[in-house]
C-alpha cells in the first residue's frame, strides 16, 4: 500500500492501491512504518499519491462494519495526523490530484503542499456526507484554513479546485501535474537542510494550541 523510497536526505512515501488510496488501516501501518524509518534515516519526508489521486479519504468498508470498526479506524487516522502535524523533520506533500476528506486533511496535517494545476477536487465533504468533523479534523481546519474560507470548507463541507485550495490554506502552490513530485522533493531537501532542533521547536510552539487540543481529545 506505502511503498517507500530514499533520494538522498528526503524519504518519499507513495501509496496507490490501485482504487480510492484509502486511509485505512494497511494504510495508516504503511504510513507508520515510513515516518519510522523517517525518524532514523531522512532530514525531511515527501507523501504523495498516484497521478490524479491523492486520497478519497477514510476506507467507507471499515465504516460500514459499525460503529466500532469506524470508531477505530477514526481514532488510528487521528493519531496518524497528529504524528504528522507534530512530525520533527519537514514534512511535504505532493498532491498530484483529489483530495478529499481524510485526504484533506492529510493536507492540514503536513507543513507544505504542493498541488496539481488541474480539474480537481480538494476539501473536507463531511457536512454533504452527513457526518460531523472529528476534534482533530476541526483544529487541522482552524490551524490552517484561511478564516475567510472556515465556513465553506468545514460547515458547508464544500470542495474547492486547486486555485482556491491555495487560497484557502489546504495547498501552498500548484505546479503542472508532471512537475509536481519533483517540486515537492526539491522544496523538502532545501527544507531539510534547516537546522532540526530550530525547526522542530518552532512548529510545536506555534501549532501547540492545536496539538494539546487534539491530544486531549485522543486520551
Amino acid at each position: 500500500m506505502v511503498d517507500i523510497t530514499q533520494d538522498g536526505d528526503v524519504l518519499l512515501l507513495t501509496f496507490d492501491d490501485g482504487k480510492a488510496n484509502a486511509v485505512g488501516h494497511d494504510f495508516i501501518d504503511g504510513m507508520n512504518a515510513g515516518l519510522d524509518q523517517a525518524a532514523k534515516e531522512a532530514k525531511a519526508v515527501v507523501v504523495t499519491g498516484r497521478d490524479g489521486l491523492f486520497s478519497g479519504g477514510f476506507d467507507l468498508k471499515e465504516f460500514e462494519k459499525g460503529p466500532e470498526a469506524t470508531t477505530a479506524l477514526v481514532n488510528k487516522g487521528a493519531h496518524m495526523l497528529l504524528r504528522m502535524f507534530t512530525l520533527p523533520q519537514p514534512l511535504v506533500i505532493a498532491c498530484r490530484g483529489h483530495a478529499v476528506a481524510a485526504g484533506g486533511f492529510m493536507l492540514l496535517a503536513a507543513d507544505t503542499r504542493i498541488g496539481a494545476a488541474g480539474n480537481f477536487k480538494i476539501g473536507l465533504n463531511e457536512t454533504a456526507i452527513g457526518m460531523a468533523l472529528p476534534v482533530f479534523g476541526l483544529q487541522l481546519a482552524a490551524a490552517r484554513l484561511s478564516k475567510r474560507h472556515q465556513t465553506r470548507c468545514t460547515i458547508q463541507g464544500t470542495l474547492v479546485d486547486p486555485e482556491t485550495a491555495v487560497d484557502a490554506g489546504f495547498l501552498d502552490e500548484l505546479a503542472a501535474p508532471e512537475a509536481v513530485l519533483d517540486t515537492a522533493m526539491q522544496q523538502a531537501q532545501a527544507l531539510g537542510q534547516l537546522p532540526q532542533s530550530a525547526y522542530t521547536a518552532n512548529k510545536l510552539a506555534v501549532r501547540e494550541p492545536f496539538i494539546s487540543t487534539i491530544q486531549a481529545s485522543l486520551n
